[in-house]
């Protein structure tokens, strides 16, 4: 089951794998479905810590010609997906958030993950919707917590759609540019690397920038008594 699981995700981000699968097992509408099934899961579902979402986007960029896909609809339809996905989220925090935080660890949860989140939702407020659509793992539990706290949804959609159009337009459109140099399409697993170690850097500046905030109450002057 999760050597499956691993392989499926290996698919989505793997170019030719993903334009086998969009041309010969879902074709044609069935294959927007798909695309926008896990975009919508990885934004809605509290599933975005092990489902891709940059790397998904920038290889959708790379094959959307080769896969028979529409850029005219494919646009669109990933923007729907994730502003979906976010509503989703968020309807879910306004009914269960309370009770999330009290669940127990399993493999598909850690409750640090959204602990994480939270802490940078309660930093930079609304505008947090819109830094999360970069960020790993943040991404999908922003909309949640946005929820928890009742913000205004008029509030919240308003910073999602500004987030999703971001987010998608231009993670999408790079692949799409990118896709077509020879050294990224030799190179394909690097950069896909390098796209996942790039948006994980705010994650890791907000983790330095908590260590010293900790470490500064603790610290002594040094000097003559």
């Amino acid at each position: 089951m999760i050597t499956a699981l691993f392989e499926f995700l290996r698919t989505l981000t793997t170019p030719e794998r993903l334009i086998h699968l969009l041309t010969s097992v879902l074709t044609g509408w069935l294959g927007y479905g798909l695309l926008f099934g896990v975009v919508f899961a990885e934004t809605g579902l509290l599933t975005g810590f092990f489902l891709p979402g940059d790397s998904f986007l920038f290889t959708i960029g790379v094959v959307v010609g080769a896969a028979g896909l529409d850029m005219r609809i494919v646009l669109p339809l990933l923007m729907a997906a994730a502003i979906a996905g976010d509503s989703t989220g968020y309807l879910l925090g306004r009914r269960s958030g309370p009770h999330i935080f009290s669940r127990p660890n399993s493999r598909l949860f850690r409750r640090e993950h959204l602990i994480r989140s939270k802490h940078f939702y309660d930093r930079y407020g609304g505008k947090t919707i819109v830094y999360a659509k970069f960020v790993p793992i943040i991404r999908t539990f922003a909309p949640f917590l946005a929820g928890v706290a009742e913000m205004n949804y008029g509030r919240f959609l308003a910073f999602s759609v500004g987030g999703v159009v971001a987010w998608v337009f231009s993670i999408t459109m790079l692949g799409h540019t990118l896709g077509a140099v020879p050294l990224v399409r030799r190179h394909f697993d690097k950069v896909i690397l390098l796209i996942v170690v790039v948006s994980l850097i705010p994650v890791f500046l907000e983790y330095l920038r908590s260590r010293r905030a900790k470490a500064s109450p603790g610290e002594q002057p040094v000097g003559p008594a």
